[in-house]
């Protein structure tokens, strides 16, 4: 294993380089979770000391993150994650019990209902609309992006006809990191399809971007606590005044009755503290793993003959970078780079382990080849420069190997 990095591994250093699929937890996070993993239990629903204590901390921690994304107290609701975060704004925005009720009455009485999502969303956002077209006998236009892994603001517009009733457009793309247009796309939605509700995958962005500012144009947005040093299996949806949101969860009524189900208290505190510690350091964090990002780019572009990198750096948030290697097939890359100590992945979490090309890079254009050679190297708060000493160390050796 020496030519492809096992030397590397012998020291015991491994390069975590998939910090988009899931981020380690920050250990102000983690503190502020262990009490609500102990001795500070309580269910918030209930009216004894216990519950009143744990319903603070709901409550506190509702209020930080209302704050930090720009939003109302009222606007958070709280979820398992970004995919049941997603899943409620498509499916629980739709007319049928939902819509931008303070702004129009949704789309006329029996004219076809629409809706519309870039083609390079993630597949909680991809298939929930899928999903949603078919059960409710709705057209589902996907709209395309350019090489650039931007979306094509022509073609979105001319998507938006006014019986559009919900657009989905990510802020960040999940694989490749760009960073899609979100001002322009609202501009576009008002312009042509003035009853759709407006939602945004923002699970990518909180890491890298003041998501306050994003939310500033659209009706719903998502965001996961994993994503940017938070524990797994918590969320939020913000859901801005006058969209009306019926629920997927029925029960006790929790979230005003947006979200039923007894409160991740401990997830939720933790939410709470990664997005402030998130916030906090993000300026750094950002001119550093840029720094490091590049200097990786820069390097396997400069080792590694064939290969590519996907789309434009100026484009693209901070921790992302994708690169494709022209006769190399993704998933064999990944194993082996996973043997050589450097963690990384071949498209979005939710996919890893099957064969078969990305549906972000094929929506691009790129022929199935392409699509099937990419590699995403995803940094982030924890990223060092010696995790990027490693992966410029065995990525090249591990291409050639495969390319014998």
């Amino acid at each position: 294993m020496r030519g492809s990095g096992g030397e590397h591994v012998a020291s015991g250093h491994r390069a975590y380089l998939d910090h988009a699929a899931t981020t380690p937890m920050d250990a102000g996070a983690l503190e502020a979770m262990l009490p609500y993993l102990g001795a500070q239990f309580g269910n918030p629903s209930g009216g004894h000391a216990e519950s009143r204590r744990a319903r603070r901390a709901v409550d506190d921690a509702r209020q930080q993150v209302a704050a930090l994304l720009g939003a109302d107290l009222g606007q958070v609701v709280f979820t398992s994650g970004g995919t049941e975060a997603d899943n409620l704004a498509v499916w629980g925005s739709w007319p049928a019990g939902g819509g931008r009720g303070d702004r129009h009455s949704g789309p006329a009485v029996g004219a076809p209902r629409s809706l519309v999502c870039s083609a390079i969303e993630h597949h909680a956002v991809l298939e929930a609309c899928r999903a949603l077209a078919r059960s409710a006998g709705a057209e589902l236009r996907e709209v395309p992006a350019g090489k650039d892994g931007l979306i094509d603001l022509e073609a979105l517009a001319e998507a938006c006809t006014p019986d559009v009733a919900l657009v989905s457009v990510m802020a960040v793309n999940n694989e490749i990191g760009t960073v899609q247009p979100l001002a322009d796309v609202a501009s576009v939605v008002r312009e042509h399809a003035p009853a759709a509700v407006l939602h945004t995958d923002a699970v990518q962005a909180v890491a890298w971007m003041d998501v306050a500012g994003l939310s500033a144009g659209t009706d719903l947005l998502a965001v996961s606590a994993h994503k940017f040093g938070g524990p797994q299996g918590v969320g939020a949806l913000l859901v801005k005044d006058g969209v009306r949101l019926h629920p997927l969860l029925h029960g006790g009524g929790q979230e005003r009755e947006r979200r039923s189900g007894t409160h991740n208290v401990a997830g939720i505190v933790g939410l709470a503290a990664a997005l402030s510690g998130a916030t906090a350091r993000r300026d750094d964090t950002v001119a550093r793993v840029t720094a490091l990002r590049d200097r990786l780019g820069d390097g396997l572009l400069a080792t590694v003959a064939g290969a590519v990198e996907t789309g434009d750096r100026r484009d693209r948030v901070a921790g992302h970078l994708h690169v494709r290697f022209a006769g190399v097939e993704s998933e064999a890359l990944v194993v082996l780079l996973d043997r050589a100590g450097v963690a990384v992945s071949a498209g979005a979490a939710c996919s890893s382990g099957a064969v078969e090309a990305s549906h972000v890079l094929t929506a691009m254009g790129l022929d199935p080849d392409e699509a099937s050679s990419g590699i995403r190297f995803s940094l982030g708060a924890t990223t060092t420069p010696d995790d990027i000493d490693l992966a410029l160390a065995v990525v090249p050796a591990a291409v050639a190997q495969l390319r014998d």
